[in-house]
């Protein structure tokens, strides 16, 4: 049995008491999270399951670079690019 998290467009599979980085969610630090999301059974029945996590705060991804190229007209941009993620913790998933 395991659960899965749908949240910023992406589902992450989760368990009690795991570290999760996610997309930024309006919270602080410390901050309660109820979250939805599917249990997924043995006989292959999904359930609805609510998710407890807590905020520990914000980080940033690894950077990402971006370089765009036109052969034989000297054009070369170079962009990076860092996602502000939230890390939680789950602490709780009740079905």
């Amino acid at each position: 049995m395991y659960t899965v998290l749908k949240t910023g467009g992406k589902q992450y599979r989760v368990e009690q008491g795991r570290f999760l980085d996610v997309e930024r969610l309006p919270c602080s630090v410390g901050d309660v999270l109820n979250l939805d999301g599917w249990s997924i059974q043995l006989e292959g029945a999904v359930l609805p399951a609510k998710i407890l996590a807590v905020s520990l705060g914000e980080i940033k991804s690894k950077k990402v670079l971006i370089f765009k190229k036109k052969r034989r007209h000297n054009y070369r941009r170079k962009r990076g690019h860092r996602q502000v993620l939230t890390r939680v913790r789950i602490e709780s998933i009740e079905i």
